[in-house]
């Protein structure tokens, strides 16, 4: 099967991003998914609540795995990281907006400062 136009922009923005662009898109996919989840869960639809949650946690664990350990920060993300996934999944388990609400929150926060933060060299950053 042919890949769309959009599919493939998709597949070559990631394959040429920076690694510091690619946190940064995952934030904006963990955001997404999030925000989708709590609208499903607002209208009572529990299977796209359940989908949306699910691959919300996903990209928190691929936050996770990209951590670089040689840098103390990292050892306190992983704690933020660990946190928003209990509170992904007791807002999944329960259909409780509340938890993924304070999730969203946080990872808004947490790609500001992505966003505004000084570019460091590719060796040199805290995620992988």
């Amino acid at each position: 099967m042919v890949p769309n136009p959009y599919e493939k922009y998709q597949q070559q923005s990631v394959q040429t991003a920076s690694p510091a662009q690619l946190i940064i898109m995952l934030y904006d996919g963990a955001i997404r998914f999030i925000k989708q989840g709590i609208e499903a869960i607002d209208h009572r639809n529990i299977e796209k609540a359940n989908t949306n949650l699910i691959k919300a946690q996903n990209i928190v664990h691929e936050l996770i795995a990209s951590l670089n350990f040689q840098y103390p920060i990292s050892s306190e993300l992983a704690q933020i990281y660990e946190y928003m996934l209990h509170q992904l999944i007791s807002a999944n388990m329960k259909k409780d907006k509340e938890p993924a609400v304070e999730v969203l929150s946080h990872l808004i926060d947490l790609k500001a400062s992505w966003t505004q933060a000084p570019k460091p060299a590719p060796a040199a950053s805290i995620h992988g």
